[in-house]
């Protein structure tokens, strides 16, 4: 292919864009205390924020694949009146303040909230400001990332192999286990992915659901937070450092593995 010269009004905005991008992430490996890392790596706090942190994100993808595989199916397969508001309704958390979410959870499963309060009176199930509301307020934020990846992945499918497997005698669940899944299993993965780093780095609904107590709710992107706030800024960048690399990390697999475009 011919490679074209990039006109210079073009090529000035865009290298400002790169710049803009990249430099707050060389001012944080800058700052970066390298001497005394391993160290603080090591410490207590933060060994337990970076468990915790795993712990809740990886469950809470479990459960958006619970939840969001059957429903991007629906989505992508079936024809039903109100598709297109439960697309809309399933993308409300991607644009929604996540701070806004962590209130609209408390409203709902809370002590007094619609359903919460049923399920303290009558299961003695309490939700905020536990690891269980970490996992729900994590899912609550990342599952339209797995739905909208998997319902893409299932719209650019061939559905003919479908057709073929119904054709011999396949029941839907066994085409959808046997055919389905394995067709789209790209498309799944990357959205798990994107789920779970999704997850990793909620803040806003979380602080909101769950609180912020060490060993309990306190991921690392709170710990973040309440480092920086203690005035330990070397302590921040730090924790802020381990979720950078988890990030670069993420998005090298997901290009290596599994995007296909250039």
């Amino acid at each position: 292919m011919r490679t074209a010269r990039v006109p210079v009004p073009l090529l000035v905005p865009a290298v400002l864009g790169l710049i803009f991008l990249v430099l707050p992430l060389v001012g944080l490996l800058a700052r970066t205390p390298w001497s005394t890392l391993p160290a603080r790596l090591a410490e207590p706090r933060v060994v337990e924020a970076l468990r915790l942190s795993l712990l809740t994100s990886t469950m809470a993808t479990v459960v958006c694949l619970i939840l969001g595989v059957p429903l991007a199916w629906m989505l992508a397969r079936a024809s039903f009146p109100g598709r297109r508001l439960v697309r809309a309704l399933i993308t409300v958390p991607l644009v929604l303040p996540p701070v806004v979410g962590g209130i609209a959870l408390l409203l709902a499963l809370g002590r007094r909230g619609l359903v919460g309060q049923w399920l303290d009176t009558t299961f003695g199930i309490t939700l905020p400001f536990t690891t269980a509301g970490v996992v729900i307020a994590e899912a609550f934020v990342a599952l339209p990332f797995l739905v909208i990846s998997v319902e893409g992945a299932l719209r650019g499918a061939d559905s003919r192999y479908e057709e073929a497997a119904a054709t011999l005698g396949s029941t839907r669940w066994t085409t959808f286990t046997h055919v389905t899944l394995p067709l789209v299993a790209p498309g799944i993965a990357a959205g798990a992915v994107l789920c779970w780093a999704r997850a990793l780095g909620e803040f806003g609904a979380t602080i909101t659901f769950a609180g912020n107590y060490p060993g309990i709710t306190q991921t690392m992107p709170l710990a973040v937070y309440q480092t920086m706030e203690s005035g330990d800024l070397e302590g921040a960048v730090v924790l802020s450092l381990i979720l950078l690399v988890v990030s670069v990390a993420i998005l090298a697999g997901l290009r290596d593995r599994w995007l296909t475009a250039p």
